[in-house]
């Protein structure tokens, strides 16, 4: 069983940055790949981009290809999304999730544990 936790969500101008993070408990991160996905109101679960723990591959959607950078804290057991040149259409609730898939993660039936969500909006 692995516990999830986002942080680092907020309000921030269009053009600014925000780092998130995806902290696990319960047990490592070692076996898994981590998965970013974004909600808007109305809109479905989108995956953002994903990291595969072992071997430090990292994939995104093109949508943020080029603006948004995966990181991890191997000491933390965290995984860090650092959100560059920020758009008003990035404003969704972010999710971190974990599949044991080092080939399906691009989709959210992929991912069997989730985190509670964080709030990010860019104002324009």
């Amino acid at each position: 069983q692995v516990q999830l936790a986002e942080s680092g969500g907020g309000l921030v101008q269009a053009g600014g940055s925000l780092r998130l993070s995806c902290a696990a408990s319960g047990r490592t991160f070692s076996p898994y790949t981590i998965g970013w996905f974004r909600q808007a109101p109305g809109k479905e679960r989108e995956w953002v981009a994903a990291i595969t723990w072992r071997s430090f591959a990292k994939f995104y959607s093109d949508s943020v290809k080029g603006r948004f950078t995966l990181s991890r804290d191997k000491a933390m057991n965290t995984v860090l999304l650092q959100m560059d040149s920020l758009k008003p259409e990035d404003t969704a609730i972010y999710y971190c999730a974990a599949t044991p898939s080092l080939v399906d993660f691009r989709g959210p039936s992929d991912y069997n544990y989730w985190g509670q969500g964080t709030q990010v909006t860019v104002a324009s």
